[in-house]
């Protein structure tokens, strides 16, 4: 998935932070080649507001799961609920997307999320880091859903998943 590349630093190669020789020798010195970040014109847009405009464009075509409404419909998402960061040491940029359910005890908010995810994932080429996040106090079991759609893992094996994935592909594909 494009978002979860991410690159090795020192402290990775080590697994403990420190980067020592073993044999009491001292610290071995890795270098690392900095590599300017791409500028957000390089990536094709005019400002940060431009690529949250851009996100916000695929999320509004995502359909309800059980309703026949888009997400913006619904005010699930909404512009205002894309946050652009700056790009990480790797250069990436982080860019959050928080989403409102519409009842605090939503029990399709995690595949709403996982939708999110693959949308964006499937419609911007560049390589971004994406945090999804219901909206603080909106949702009964928020830190548990949270911590699911922002799982490498979990989201590979719910794609793997005929029925879940035929259900994601159903509530992302564009209108004719």
């Amino acid at each position: 998935m494009l978002s979860f590349f991410r690159k090795k630093t020192s402290d990775d190669l080590t697994g403990d932070g420190t980067n020592s020789t073993g044999s009491g020798g001292g610290a071995a010195v890795v270098a690392k080649e900095v590599v300017p970040s791409p500028s957000l014109s390089q990536l094709g847009y005019r400002s940060v507001d431009d690529l949250r405009e851009t996100i916000y464009d695929f999320l509004r075509t995502i359909r309800d799961p059980e309703k026949p409404n888009t997400l913006e419909d619904l005010k699930v998402v909404y512009e205002e609920g894309i946050f652009v960061q700056e790009p990480t040491e790797g250069n990436v940029y982080v860019v959050r997307i928080e989403f409102n359910p519409t009842v605090p005890h939503c029990s399709l908010a995690t595949l709403i999320g996982l939708c999110i995810r693959i949308k964006v994932q499937r419609s911007l080429a560049h390589n971004l880091k994406l945090d999804i996040y219901i909206k603080k106090g909106a949702h009964s079991t928020e830190e548990e859903i949270n911590k699911q759609i922002n799982d490498k893992e979990r989201i590979a094996a719910a794609m793997e998943n005929p029925n879940l994935r035929q259900l994601v592909e159903n509530c992302i594909k564009e209108e004719d």
